[in-house]
């Protein structure tokens, strides 16, 4: 259980309503400001997880300027404190106002020591379950596959395999899309492995040319070709002890998939010009976006390099496949970006949260947080818009949360599955999901199910 401290601040400027309110709420550590300056003060000092806020406070008590100007403060240096904002009788427009600008709810006086006590039980009761659920998060994430960050099933998977995998000797295929953090899970599985103490040496075999990745791969002899003017060890014999992380794999040229096979099955190498077998004890994770299969059925790779560099293949899905690993990684960098360009945008926009779970993520997990990125430096407000991450043309739809609509989604699924495993027979799907025939009629005309 989350220990929450019971400081609740009164922000109040009348000694009588003080009272009252200290009066009302005994079973907190009341503490009392009377002005702007004293409530940051009271703020910093004590970091009250419920503050009240009375809107017309001096210089300007008979008006919302100051009020507002008080709670604008408070989110900006506690996002995650919750300011309940009294305000005049019949004052509805100022109270929508003081939600807009980030209040959590509102009050109306005259004071009912009941109704606002609830209010105020409720906003210490979400504070702590907030703070709960960022716990849970943080376990759910604090694992050791070295930066990655998921709480998604289908991407805690990929990290439990290659925690399983990292202490063995066997080579690993990385299969995934640009972006979606291969290079990631190879450093990790190096980082996880006995050879941690080795080099860990990457090498993008699509980013060098085919004339001289031979050479930057095995290493040549003084005098082997012009410009050789001294004896060069290889990338290979760098990585001796340690792990050699073969990216792009799939563009590798032919000639140098035989060469890389000789390799893999001999452990020595030959440097270019030289005559020499070099043994070579070294751990080697390839990875590649390209569907390897296909490129052996048209004749671009060698089908026995390919068995050999997959002993065991770990398919990393999509940033879309994630589900809510895209919110959760979003914010991450949200905060880190916040760090490194000195900003304090507070949160993302409600646009902005259902744009990001609706866009496709093409460039994946890459292209998340380039937009974030942008969207720190650029965003004018106190929030990331849709506008900032250049998602405005992204079509959304409003999520539903609720309990009950989630419950028809999942007896749905379930009654579609199970009349799809029997043929459409209702009375064996009913046996299937374990209901009578009449339940199983009942749900059907309530989901409006076509049989």
């Amino acid at each position: 259980m989350i220990q929450m401290n019971n400081m609740l601040l009164v922000v109040e400027d009348d000694p009588g309503l003080q009272d009252q309110l200290r009066w009302c709420f005994d079973r907190y550590e009341v503490v009392i400001a009377g002005n702007r300056v004293s409530a940051m003060e009271q703020l910093r000092r004590h970091q009250p997880p419920v503050v009240t806020l009375d809107l017309g406070l001096p210089p300007d008590a008979d008006g919302i300027s100051e009020g507002l100007a008080t709670l604008e403060e408070i989110v900006a240096a506690s996002p995650d404190t919750k300011v309940i904002v009294v305000t005049g009788q019949n004052d509805r427009e100022n109270a929508v106002r003081a939600v807009g600008s980030g209040a959590y709810d509102f009050y109306h006086k005259p004071i009912d020591a009941d109704i606002l006590g609830m209010i105020v039980n409720r906003a210490y009761r979400l504070r702590e379950l907030e703070m709960e659920n960022r716990d849970l998060m943080q376990r759910k994430t604090d694992h050791t596959v070295g930066g990655v960050v998921a709480c998604s099933p289908e991407m805690v998977k990929v990290c439990r395999t290659v925690e399983k995998v990292a202490p063995s000797d066997a080579t690993i295929l990385l299969l995934g899309d640009s972006g979606t953090g291969k290079e990631l899970c190879a450093r990790s599985l190096h980082d996880l492995s006995p050879r941690v103490s080795g080099r860990f040496i990457a090498i993008n075999c699509a980013a060098i040319p085919e004339n001289l990745l031979e050479s930057e791969l095995f290493g040549y002899e003084r005098g082997a070709f012009t410009g050789a003017v001294k004896q060069t060890p290889g990338k290979i014999e760098y990585a001796n002890g340690g792990t050699l992380f073969l990216d792009e794999v799939g563009d590798l040229p032919m000639s140098l998939q035989a060469k890389l096979l000789r390799f893999l099955q001999e452990r020595v190498v030959e440097r270019i010009g030289g005559r020499d077998e070099i043994p070579v004890d070294v751990r080697v994770v390839c990875a590649t976006h390209q569907d390897l299969p296909d490129k052996i059925s048209k004749g671009t790779f060698r089908e026995d390099l390919y068995y050999r560099i997959s002993e065991i293949s770990i398919q990393i899905p999509t940033l879309k496949e994630r589900g809510g690993d895209i919110l959760l990684l979003a914010r991450m960098f949200l905060d880190r970006f916040n760090r490194e360009q000195g900003r304090n945008l507070r949160a993302f926009s409600k646009d902005a949260l259902a744009a990001m779970e609706a866009y496709t993520w093409q460039g994946n997990v890459r292209e998340l947080m380039n937009r974030v990125k942008r969207a720190v430096i650029m965003a004018e407000g106190k929030q990331v818009t849709i506008k900032d991450l250049e998602l405005d043309g992204v079509v959304t739809t409003e999520a539903d949360f609720s309990l009950r609509h989630m419950r028809e989604q999942a007896e749905r699924q379930a009654i579609l599955r199970a009349l799809s495993h029997s043929a459409g027979k209702v009375s064996t799907a009913a046996d299937m999901l374990g209901i009578s025939r009449p339940t199983m009629y009942d749900m059907i005309r309530k989901l409006n199910l076509k049989v």
